[in-house]
């Protein structure tokens, strides 16, 4: 089958590799019709993290179920299904609290959770490619409706960015009526401005400093904040009356820089915490690693940061932090979908084949203008 190869950093291309293939009876193979490219991927792509030459990208996947296993009962050839990016066994001690993200039995002992196509998290080949193999298939695979494959740009979404936006703002704790400022513009950024409207948010601020971003978080209502033409802080401020937000979403991540180009791991913690009212919540997604060579400072370097955890403490504000439990949230946002009642599909910008790949990551990778969400079809012709 053909799928993306990672080669070294910022080096990638799609070659013939071993199909995918059903491995136990819980297994389902699963034809990839959409696979999307992640901010998170770009932080293996650019080398910075320990993401071994020869491995498959794609943690955001979406096809059809072409086999099954002798032992899956509910999924069936022909379902349309969403693979959350969380591989996850559904009967360990973490999977039975709901806590997906965390499960005991995807990664080796001693390390909780579990990834399709990411440093680190298992070892699980990803789904940029034709096909990938499903552990855990009944538990896994979310069934979708008959419509899913006219609705693809928007069901895709469901493997991890919508979910993921979804969680900041329910660790944030948002409730209707409140002010909430996120920092970053991708999609994720953009997935938790949709996610606190949909939840019923009084104002929503965005801060990025990319034209086409800003521009998409305008169209849902959210009020742009473009930190390249002064202080975020004073911006939310001025918008909340000198108080700050109720609630505060973290969607950049350890690679965090200034308009200037300059890399600090703490900017955008740092930030919420002064834009963010005492008392209040901040939710944090954004990829945060242990370690991370490609650091510009040796503390960076080692996973730690500058974080200014006393004015967090004065403030008596909370934080909650990690990855999403996408199955705790891709039922009900599946049927949101369905409904019409949310369409994530808004910031795609471009469907692309799998051999556009290496093309599309490069464009991405830039922040080229447009270059937004990129979505693969490897079922699509050249």
């Amino acid at each position: 089958m053909k799928a993306l190869v990672y080669h070294g950093p910022r080096q990638v291309s799609v070659d013939e590799v071993p199909d995918a293939r059903i491995e136990k009876p819980t297994d389902v193979l699963v034809k990839i019709t959409s696979t999307n490219i992640c901010g998170s991927d770009l932080h293996m792509y650019e080398g910075h993290t320990d993401f071994d030459q020869g491995r498959i990208f794609g943690h955001e996947n979406l096809g059809e179920v072409v086999e099954v296993g002798g032992g899956v009962d509910k999924i069936r050839v022909g379902d349309m299904v969403s693979v959350p990016f969380n591989v996850s066994c559904g009967h360990c001690n973490n999977c039975e609290r709901g806590l997906t993200n965390y499960c005991l039995t995807a990664n080796e002992p001693g390390v909780a959770g579990g990834a399709y196509g990411f440093a680190d998290m298992g070892g699980w080949a990803g789904g940029q490619a034709e096909y990938l193999r499903v552990p855990w298939g009944d538990f896994q695979c979310l069934r979708l409706p008959e419509e899913a494959k006219s609705k693809q740009n928007d069901y895709t979404m469901l493997s991890d960015i919508l979910p993921t936006g979804w969680h900041a703002v329910e660790m944030a704790g948002l409730t209707p009526g409140e002010t909430i400022v996120i920092y970053g513009g991708g999609p994720v950024g953009l997935m938790a401005a949709l996610s606190a409207t949909v939840k019923g948010a009084a104002k929503v601020m965005v801060v990025d400093r990319h034209p086409d971003r800003l521009k998409l978080a305008e169209q849902i209502g959210a009020i742009p904040i473009d930190d390249s033409k002064g202080s975020p802080v004073d911006q939310v401020m001025e918008q909340t009356g000198g108080r700050g937000a109720d609630r505060g979403a973290e969607c950049v991540g350890y690679q965090a820089h200034d308009p200037q180009g300059n890399e600090d791991n703490a900017l955008t913690l740092n930030n919420l915490v002064a834009s963010v009212k005492f008392t209040g919540g901040i939710g944090t997604v954004g990829v945060f690693v242990p370690q991370d060579p490609g650091a510009p400072d040796e503390l960076a370097q080692q996973g730690k940061a500058r974080f200014d955890f006393g004015d967090f403490w004065f403030k008596g504000q909370q934080m909650g932090c990690g990855q999403a439990p996408v199955k705790r949230y891709n039922r009900h946002l599946r049927n949101l979908i369905a409904e019409d009642k949310i369409t994530p599909s808004w910031i795609v910008s471009h469907n692309l084949t799998l051999d556009q790949a290496p093309e599309a990551y490069q464009h991405f990778d830039a922040r080229d203008e447009g270059w937004t969400k990129v979505v693969l079809n490897p079922t699509q012709p050249n």
